[in-house]
């Protein structure tokens, strides 16, 4: 049998980054040679109606070995990585028994990972760290969680005497970029609820999350010669900043945490000419999520009052939506996530998603996914790490939300 650490070390290898504005889904057509590893491993582990849609999810089910009536349960992880940083040939390291110190990554290029700069890794002490080279990103968001997944469908299929129910397993595409449900096949996947395995530091389990929107600026300038500029050029470039500063400078994600949502300028480009900035909005609070999208859009209608209509074209489009409302009615979901963690020695740590999940979506699709820890840290860069005794101990967790539901019968 295949470890988890021995999956993730493959996956990672494997370059899955999606790409921001592409309309078709995967966004990037190498997220399918992953997709084509985990179809193949399915198969030969054993696992039923294996399947890879034209659109790249991976689908299988493990089927109930009791008779008991049981829940469906299933689990998510999506396959590709952020577009941040690289995510191409990547090399991880294994640095035994960490000494709680600083990491050198990459000793030619001179880049240190240190404990001051990320105090996590204290916690960390004494466990074997897997990271990256200090050239890419290592990919545990969210390779670790389809590792992990992958480990515990082997682990079940191997092992006939733990009863469970009928699991059913789910990999997406294109989470990274917002797009990992747009083709989810919730009614064909089964589940009366699901898990994405798709946090941070082990013990974290997470119901509440931003509510979510894009904000797209088109600005067009005016470009004369500055030699004869005078009251006649308009510099975009200019414009964009003048936008930015009527923002509140204390909700950038720098100043802000917990519960506090933002305005972050994700992207600016451009010239005198014309100028395009990319925001993303977010706030876990709905009224205030609405209060947000409404001042970015007055914004925009001041400024065109002020330089002509048609100056700034301003467009804000929902992303997500806080899923807390749709898994309050399945506390179950969190109550025994949190069981499962005290039975194995992991304290639990609730707490909201500075971010998203497929979960949150699929969430509003009809189908509860809360999501649960992958063991990793620092995701989307190269300080990224994951711990493999966190992974190993995420597995033993997966397992034993397996088990519980197994005891609980017509608890859906």
């Amino acid at each position: 049998m295949k470890n988890v650490i021995d999956r993730f070390l493959e996956y990672v290898k494997v370059d899955t980054q999606s790409q921001d504005d592409v309309e078709a889904v995967p966004s990037t057509e190498k997220q399918r040679n992953l997709a084509k590893i985990l179809v193949k491993e399915l198969k030969e582990i054993g696992a039923s109606n294996v399947r890879l849609s034209d659109n790249c999810y991976v689908y299988a089910t493990i089927p109930a070995n009791t008779d008991k009536k049981l829940p469906v349960i299933g689990f998510v992880s999506h396959m590709d990585t952020s577009n941040a940083i690289s995510g191409a040939n990547v090399k991880p390291q294994i640095i035994k028994n960490y000494d709680g110190g600083e990491i050198v990554l990459n000793k030619d290029l001179n880049i240190k990972m240190s404990p001051i700069d990320y105090p996590s890794l204290t916690l960390s002490k004494g466990k074997d760290l897997i990271v990256t080279d200090g050239t890419t990103l290592l990919g545990a968001d969210d390779k670790a969680g389809v590792a992990e997944i992958m480990t515990l469908a082997e682990t079940l299929l191997t092992h006939p005497e733990i009863e469970h129910g009928t699991i059913q397993i789910g990999f997406t595409p294109d989470e990274e970029v917002g797009r990992g449900v747009d083709f989810f096949d919730v009614e064909g996947f089964g589940a009366d609820f699901a898990y994405t395995v798709d946090g941070g530091e082990l013990g974290e389990i997470e119901y509440e999350n931003f509510n979510a929107a894009s904000g797209k600026l088109q600005i067009q300038g005016r470009s004369i010669h500055p030699g004869s500029a005078k009251n006649k050029m308009v510099n975009a470039l200019l414009l964009a900043m003048e936008f930015q500063n009527m923002l509140p400078a204390h909700e950038d994600p720098m100043h802000t945490e917990n519960y506090e949502g933002f305005y972050m300028l994700n992207a600016l480009e451009g010239t005198v000419d014309s100028a395009r900035a990319v925001y993303i909005i977010r706030d876990h609070d709905k009224e205030q999520f609405e209060a947000k999208k409404a001042r970015f859009l007055k914004i925009g209608e001041y400024l065109n009052e002020k330089y002509g209509d048609g100056t700034f074209t301003v467009e804000v489009k929902d992303s997500y939506y806080n899923m807390k409302e749709k898994v309050e009615p399945h506390m179950h979901l969190i109550d025994n996530a949190r069981r499962a963690m005290e039975e194995l020695g992991v304290t639990p740590i609730v707490v909201p998603i500075r971010g998203g999940t497929d979960g949150a979506r699929l969430s509003y699709m009809g189908l509860p996914c809360p999501n649960i820890c992958t063991g990793g840290s620092n995701f989307h860069g190269r300080y990224e790490y994951i711990p493999v005794q966190s992974m190993e101990k995420v597995v033993e967790i997966l397992l034993k939300i397996v088990e519980i539901y197994a005891t609980q019968e017509n608890s859906k």
